[in-house]
């Protein structure tokens, strides 16, 4: 049984360490997109200047955010140790279809991939993508709220028991915020950078928790 738990505990710390990092690498390898998002004329660029690149950070994307789904369902199990199980129970299918709905955006950016490869212009690859950005926006703006409703659950059930410390689960539940709010700016550097890193600031000090911690204990 001792065991069980300590390959437990190893398996969920080590996905909430992961998950961020490989997040993060997928935002600072994907080329950047100048000016208000959507940038289609930023995208036919990058596509036509580099299809392996576009295509490989897409698909990597579409991988991070399964593991973040993963790394949320490891934070749910620990928080439920603690007995909180109202809000982060709320949270989980919201963070999943938040989640898979940012998994589906790469998945219509390889339409100009597509176009690029069959010999289109700059031109025509940025017609391409424009002709998506109406479903684009669509799919982003309602993954961005289902993911905050979920992050907003977790950061609540955090808020409720005490993580490693009471500075540090301020630090967890802020980072939460921050990570949640970005998916709504359309500003690709808020969108990789801050979330990327507010993914980080979140996640691995629960991590830590977690390796450190046998479970969180109820402040309130």
């Amino acid at each position: 049984m001792a065991s069980v738990d300590i390959g437990r505990s190893r398996w969920r710390t080590t996905v909430v360490v992961v998950a961020p990092v490989v997040l993060l690498a997928v935002f600072v390898a994907h080329p950047y997109l100048s000016g208000r998002l959507p940038n289609d004329a930023g995208v036919a660029e990058a596509v036509a200047a580099g299809p392996t690149q576009w295509g490989a950070v897409h698909l990597a994307t579409t991988v991070a955010s399964g593991l973040i789904i993963l790394a949320f369902l490891a934070v749910r199990s620990y928080l439920r140790e603690a007995g909180e199980d109202r809000f982060s129970t709320l949270g989980v299918p919201f963070v999943v279809i938040g989640s898979t709905l940012f998994a589906f955006l790469p998945g219509m950016e390889f339409a100009p991939l597509a176009a690029a490869e069959m010999g289109a212009t700059t031109m025509e690859i940025e017609a391409t993508q424009e002709a998506l950005a109406s479903w684009f926006l669509l799919v982003l703006v309602t993954g961005a709220l289902a993911f905050a409703i979920g992050v907003f659950g977790f950061a609540r059930s955090i808020s409720i028991v005490t993580v490693g410390s009471r500075g540090l689960t301020r630090v967890v539940v802020a980072a939460l915020i921050v990570m949640a709010v970005s998916r709504f700016v359309p500003l690709a550097a808020v969108q990789f950078y801050v979330q990327g890193v507010a993914v980080i600031v979140a996640l691995w000090p629960l991590a830590y928790a977690m390796r450190t911690q046998a479970a969180p204990y109820a402040t309130g």
